[in-house]
């Protein structure tokens, strides 16, 4: 089986998050390319957004996932890449329901807002959650440029 492998980035303010997220994953096998920030020196979080999109974009890692103030920056910047579906998450409902109905292949978490048993509970229920398909492929496919 190969060990699946998951995109992982954040700027200052989403640092101890994004730490938090970063250490159960490695506790769990996952296979992890941190794209940083690994400081609390102010940085522009799209930097890290990008960088994670094109490693889901390239097929380098599965999933990705990014922390930022209140992940909407980062998500942002995120879904500005062909192919990507990123999602803030809430709770482990929002998690579930974004992969089973939007295929989402980004989890977003804000640091200021979410905190961190919340933000696992949703990690893992995120990762756990295959896409359904069937309606909601039909759908998926009207998201794509010139959809």
């Amino acid at each position: 089986m190969t060990q699946l492998t998951i995109a992982i980035g954040g700027d200052h303010a989403g640092l101890p998050l994004k730490s938090v997220l970063q250490q159960e994953l490695a506790e769990a096998g996952y296979r992890l390319i941190d794209v940083g920030t690994n400081s609390t020196e102010s940085v522009d979080y799209p930097d890290f957004a990008h960088k994670v999109a094109r490693a889901v974009e390239a097929g380098e890692a599965r999933f990705g996932v990014l922390v930022c103030g209140t992940g909407i920056g980062v998500q942002i910047a995120a879904n500005r890449h062909a192919g990507i579906r990123a999602a803030v998450l809430h709770s482990a409902t929002e998690a579930r329901l974004t992969r089973a109905h939007n295929d989402a292949n980004i989890a977003c978490f804000g640091a200021r807002t979410t905190g961190p048993e919340l933000a696992l509970d949703a990690l893992r229920a995120f990762l756990a959650t295959e896409f359904e398909g069937g309606r909601h492929a039909r759908r998926l496919a009207k998201l794509a440029p010139n959809g």
